[in-house]
């Protein structure tokens, strides 16, 4: 039986489905997923939040499928990409698992847009860890590469940096010649991680390092004599994933779980530290108009001029006051008449 509604605030009471597929999984890493639910446990963490965000057909949908152990998000070979966000539930003795799938952030370009329609999406809910898809198989991090970092830390912040895990698909791709698997993994990930650090830092966000994990999401993935899938270093890469997850949850200097809040939809984007000026702005505003066309009713009815209290009143001023005066005192007595 599956438990009632998500523990993510905002979220609509659903039934959640059980979470079958982790009993598909291999017995060696069923045990390591169970051990490592058991360390959020041991926090008082009941759940596990996380955003999937990257590029085009990188393997953002299928490393969901993967963690899940279900085909979960379907994507053709015609549709390579989810066209809207979509929410992954499932549960496991209590304990919720939710990640959040996302379309491509780039078209040929990034789509500032859909980011800020992700961000309104994920409104009020708490992201524990943040997964950054890129693939292993990219020889270089090129300048879309950039801008997409750059638009994630413009739209959600460069906080959100800080609970990212670096994931590299195609992780049993061939090296480029003359070079060994192992130098070139780690010259991809330096230089990946070194991007991530100089977007957040923009941000004002400065990054000590960034959690990296290889994956190979293909059914033609190496598995051990137990069954489990491993990388060209014989390393079991699923559990070693959700370990990087669940270490980022539980990071000791973790305030609280990251979350976007109404402030940072508002329409006035990139001013939000100023917006504590709107008011006090208007009401200068309300005021100069006010004075100015009391100003203007002040002459219409006296026939005074604002420099003329600097002269002496002559007999024509006097004269013209009178007239106005009379003028109002009829109005006046006109008005009385109405009331009556």
């Amino acid at each position: 039986m599956g438990s009632r509604g998500p523990s993510l605030p905002g979220a609509p009471r659903m039934q959640i489905p059980e979470w079958r597929g982790l009993a598909q999984f291999p017995v060696a890493t069923q045990q390591a997923l169970h051990n490592l639910l058991e360390k959020l446990r041991q926090k008082d963490k009941d759940s596990l939040n996380i955003l999937v965000l990257g590029k085009g057909a990188v393997g953002k949908s299928s490393t969901v499928n993967s963690i899940v152990g279900e085909r979960v998000v379907t994507v053709t070979p015609f549709q390579g990409e989810i066209v809207r966000p979509e929410v992954v539930f499932r549960q496991k003795a209590g304990f919720t698992l939710s990640i959040f799938d996302t379309p491509a952030i780039d078209d040929g370009s990034v789509n500032e847009d859909l980011l800020k329609g992700m961000r309104g999406f994920l409104l009020e809910k708490p992201i524990d860890a943040l997964l950054y898809v890129d693939r292993l198989d990219t020889y270089r991090v090129d300048d879309l590469d950039r801008e997409a970092m750059a638009g994630i830390t413009k739209v959600f912040g460069a906080r959100l940096w800080k609970d990212a895990v670096l994931v590299l698909t195609h992780g049993q791709c061939n090296p480029p010649e003359g070079t060994t698997i192992s130098e070139y993994v780690a010259r991809r990930t330096a230089n990946v991680v070194a991007a991530i650090k100089q977007a957040a830092k923009k941000g004002g966000v400065t990054l000590n390092d960034v959690p990296v994990a290889i994956v190979e999401n293909s059914s033609r993935c190496n598995t051990n004599s137990g069954g489990e899938k491993i990388l060209y270093d014989n390393s079991v890469w699923l559990p070693a994933l959700v370990g990087k997850i669940v270490d980022v949850a539980l990071r000791p200097d973790k305030a609280g779980p990251y979350m976007v809040t109404e402030d940072m939809v508002l329409p006035i984007d990139g001013n939000s530290r100023l917006r504590w000026l709107i008011a006090p702005l208007l009401a200068l505003q309300v005021g100069l108009v006010y004075r100015f066309f009391a100003k203007r009713l002040h002459q219409e009815q006296t026939g005074l001029r604002p420099e003329d209290r600097f002269r002496l009143l002559t007999h024509k001023d006097v004269e013209r006051w009178k007239q106005t005066f009379k003028r109002a005192a009829l109005e006046a007595d006109d008005d009385d008449e109405d009331e009556d």
